[in-house]
Parts: C-alpha cells; sequence; structure tokens
C-alpha cells in the first residue's frame, strides 16, 4: 500500500542559518547523534529535564501508524489533534509522516525502511524529536532514538508535559509528577560514563557496587511512594469536605467533556466562578467547585473536572482517580460537546471510555452540544440525534436557562414523591422538609399538614415515621424507593439514563 509524508515549511519562514539554529540559540552542529538533538526525553534528553524541551522551541515530527478499518480522515485528525498537543507544549510540528500497517512493528513500531526513511526526513527539516501518535513501549522508544539519532517520544509524554506545565495546586503537582514517574521509570537508561559501577565494599575489598541506573531507579521509586503518601494525605481532607457536602443534603452536578470543550467557561457562566479560561487544550486541570440554583429555586453544587481526550495516558487515570471521585459520586453529569469539533461523536465515545475507566459509567448524563453560537447547524443536528440533550453556547449564554432546566428535571426524577402527614405541632419537621426536598404540595388537615414532596432516599428515610402509608422507605411495597445508581433515571418519562 502506498506510504507517505508531508513537509510543512519552516514555522517562522525565514532562512536557517549557516549552524542551522534557525535563530534559536546556539546547538551543536549536526553529525553526532548523541549531540545534534537536544530533545527533552531520553538518551538525548534536554538540560531542563522536561519531557519537551522549552530553552527554545524544539522542531517536531509527527508520525502516525494507519490500521486496517481506519480510514485517511481519522487518522488525519488524529495526527492534528497531536499538532495541538505540540504546540500546547511549546514546540513546532514541522513535518509528518504516517506508515499504513496491519499492526504496529514490535521492534520499532514502524517498519525499519520507514524508520531510514523518517531518519532522512528529520534531517531534511533539522528536527530536534519525532513525536507518535500511540504510545511506545520502552525498547521501541530505545531502538528508535537508535535509529533515528533523535529523541523518540509519543503522545503519552506530550499530554504528561503539557499536565506538568498547567498544574498549579499542590495536589495536582503531586498528581503530574506521580504519573511522569511511572511514565520514566521503566524507560530508565544510561549510556557511557552514566552506567558504570561505583564501587562498594569496605577497605580494600571493594565490590563492583551498583550500576547509577540503579540508583537512579531507587531514586525515583522513594520519590514515587512520597508522592503517593502525599495524595493519601490530600484524599483524606477531600473525603473531609465530602462529607461535609453530603450533610449539606445539597445535589452534586459535574461537568465533564473532551478538552477545550467549554467546561470552564460553562462553570463561569452558571456560577461566576472566574475559573482561568483559554483557548488551548488543558487549561485547567484543578476541579472547582460553586454553588449555583436550578430554576425551581434548588440549589446545587457544580464542578469543573479535568478534559478527557482520545488516547488520555493511563499513568493520569490513575493519578487523577482521587480528583475524579467527584465525577463518580455526582448525581448527574453534564456532558459538555464541542458542537464545531471535526468529530463530536468520537469526542463523546473517548469521553465516555473514560469515565467508564473510573467507574462513572452508570452516573446518569446530559449532553450539552456548546457552542452553537458558531456552529448552529452541527448543534441542531446533534440535538436532534441525541433525544434529550439541549443546544447551548457557554460564552453568549444562549441556550443555558434551557440546560438549567434539562438539570432540573433530571435531577427531580432522581427522587421519589412521598406523602407525609405532619402534626401542627411539628414546626420544625415542615422547615427540614423545605430545606431537604421540593414540597409540591402542603395543605391543612384535620390534625395536622398534608405534605406532598420529592425526598431522596436518605431524607424519606428520616421522615419515615410521618408518612402516610407508614412504611420505611427501604421497604417494600412503599411509594419510596431506594435509588440505585444502576437504575437512575436521568429525564422523567421513558427516557434511558444515558443519551443514545
Amino acid at each position: 500500500m502506498p506510504e507517505r509524508h508531508w513537509g510543512h515549511d519552516h514555522p517562522t519562514g525565514g532562512e536557517r542559518d549557516d549552524e542551522g539554529t534557525g535563530g534559536r540559540g546556539d546547538r551543536p552542529p549536526t553529525g553526532d547523534p548523541d549531540t545534534s538533538h537536544r530533545g527533552g526525553f531520553g538518551d538525548y534528553g534536554g538540560e531542563s529535564g522536561g519531557l519537551i524541551e522549552r530553552t527554545f522551541r524544539e522542531r517536531i515530527v509527527v508520525v502516525g501508524v494507519q490500521r486496517p478499518g481506519v480510514d485517511d480522515e481519522e487518522v488525519e485528525r488524529s495526527l492534528d489533534e497531536l499538532e495541538q498537543l505540540v504546540d500546547t507544549a511549546g514546540a513546532d510540528v514541522v513535518a509528518r509522516m504516517v506508515q499504513r500497517r496491519d499492526a504496529p512493528e514490535p521492534a520499532t513500531y514502524i517498519g525499519k525502511g520507514k524508520a531510514g526513511e523518517l531518519r532522512r526526513l528529520s534531517d531534511e527539516v533539522d528536527a530536534d524529536t519525532v513525536v507518535f501518535d500511540d504510545e511506545l513501549t520502552p525498547a521501541q522508544q530505545f531502538n528508535l532514538e537508535r535509529l533515528l539519532g533523535r529523541t523518540a517520544i509519543d503522545r503519552t509524554a506530550v499530554i504528561l508535559d503539557i499536565f506538568g506545565q498547567n498544574a498549579s495546586s499542590q495536589e495536582g503537582k503531586a498528581q503530574v509528577q506521580l504519573a511522569q514517574y511511572r511514565y520514566r521509570l521503566p524507560r530508565l537508561r544510561g549510556k557511557g560514563r552514566s552506567l558504570s559501577q561505583q564501587a562498594g565494599g569496605i577497605g580494600a575489598r571493594r565490590g563492583p557496587g551498583e550500576t547509577q541506573l540503579e540508583v537512579d531507579r531507587r531514586r525515583i521509586l522513594r520519590r514515587m511512594h512520597k508522592l503517593e503518601a502525599d495524595l493519601r494525605a490530600i484524599a483524606k481532607h477531600r473525603d473531609t469536605q465530602r462529607k461535609a457536602r453530603r450533610r449539606s443534603r445539597l445535589r452534586a452536578v459535574a461537568i465533564v467533556g473532551y478538552t477545550n470543550a467549554g467546561k470552564s467557561t460553562l462553570l463561569n457562566a452558571l456560577t461566576e466562578a472566574g475559573v482561568l479560561v483559554e483557548n488551548r487544550l488543558f487549561a485547567t486541570l484543578d476541579a472547582t467547585t460553586r454553588r449555583a440554583d436550578l430554576p425551581g429555586g434548588e440549589p446545587v453544587l457544580v464542578t469543573d473536572t479535568v478534559g478527557f481526550i482520545a488516547k488520555l495516558p493511563h499513568q493520569l487515570v490513575e493519578a487523577f482517580k482521587s480528583t475524579l471521585e467527584v465525577v463518580t459520586e455526582a448525581d448527574l453529569l453534564v456532558h459538555v460537546v464541542d458542537a464545531s469539533a471535526p468529530d463530536p461523536e468520537a469526542n463523546i465515545a473517548a469521553v465516555r471510555s473514560v469515565l467508564h475507566e473510573i467507574g462513572a459509567g452508570r452516573v446518569a448524563e446530559l449532553l450539552a452540544f456548546n457552542k452553537s453560537d458558531v456552529a448552529a447547524g452541527a448543534a441542531a443536528e446533534l440535538v436532534a440525534s441525541h433525544p434529550g440533550s439541549v443546544a447551548i453556547s457557554a460564552v453568549t449564554g444562549q441556550g443555558l436557562p434551557d440546560l438549567l432546566q434539562a438539570v432540573a428535571n433530571r435531577l427531580r426524577a432522581l427522587t421519589d414523591v412521598v406523602e407525609l402527614h405532619v402534626p401542627f405541632s411539628r414546626g420544625d419537621v415542615l422547615a427540614s422538609l423545605h430545606r431537604e426536598g421540593e414540597v409540591l404540595v402542603e395543605a391543612a388537615g384535620e390534625a395536622g399538614m398534608v405534605v406532598r414532596a420529592r425526598l431522596d432516599a436518605a431524607a424519606a428515610s428520616r421522615f419515615a415515621e410521618y408518612r402516610v402509608d407508614g412504611r420505611d422507605s427501604s421497604g417494600s411495597g412503599g411509594s419510596a424507593r431506594s435509588p440505585h445508581p444502576s437504575s437512575r433515571s436521568p429525564a422523567s418519562g421513558s427516557s434511558p439514563s444515558r443519551s443514545a
């Protein structure tokens, strides 16, 4: 099958100087692969220790493998997204290459012949690093760097680098560092003096000792254990905060979605939270929770979460599990989708895949197709194909009242309507009912107030003695039932818990 690659013009549009520095400062001339290219990872790693070197704008070649059943358009979209990731990380893509294969080559990901072609292309454009669209094994990365004479990294490394740049809170930094160490550990290697053994033993009886590689591995393991302990301590603090929120009896709504879909903009529009908003991938990593009021006056807690992406590194999912627990414990997920994206359905599938991975696949979901101000037609088509969804623009406010009403309807559907008889002398009980549920009907009876209210399972259990049928909410046959996540219905009527 035909193979192809495309070259890009130099991003600055200018001529490279005679030494090939391209205005990026002093750099050794090409020739020796050990000194020619200062990528940010591996044997030819840069001075800053990052996964992408940022003492200058690296020149990057991106590479993908097209497998059977994957069309050209899908490959191009994936590489376009990889280019966005590289740009966000602070580097410039100067060329791309695609190879059609039934499966990646175990030793080098691409074939050795294609690797030789890739080296020639990289030399032509004077690339510092080659970035592959799929995760490389440590052996593949090692072999490729030897064949290419420059750093070879993958999409996972680029995403980890971006997270490292954007993490601001103590928890976020610890989570990203832990993910990076988990990625680095199996890829530790050295050459020359860095692999020499340090002498060990006492006096003249000096044994071979341990290699620098072993010292580095032990140092990373110690650091990982320290980060894991720090994250456990932070998780305890988060658990205390969650208990306080649960005692408040407020419903929890989590905003989830693909990165750069407009989640933070939506949170700001609903709550005036003032969260950082930028038109780039993974602009915010730390979860932010604010209070909002629904059309009926019911207060809810709305949380903005980290964005997801296709091929999200498993290391990040593991490291961010404590942060993502807010998603698994939410009563409703507002899944924000960029209606102007090239393939919104693929983005929806990628987000749902991560939700299932973290155990949030059964939480009720409401699809909100954002950016309808710039893609009105696409948003309308998506809403028509996903019953129960809404079209919004978080920037202009278009559709936000419909979104809030849909959230209120879905949350009400998660509760049960119960009838209670409250003595006139128990005004405190009436006040509690108004605080903890939605009172639908309140009328005076012969010996007290007759109240019909929407209550969740916990509240219905506390007011069980005042129920007209006299049954506990956990008993069989009562009008109130204890909802289980697997049987939650997000909307009144017969709509499924997850939009089709």
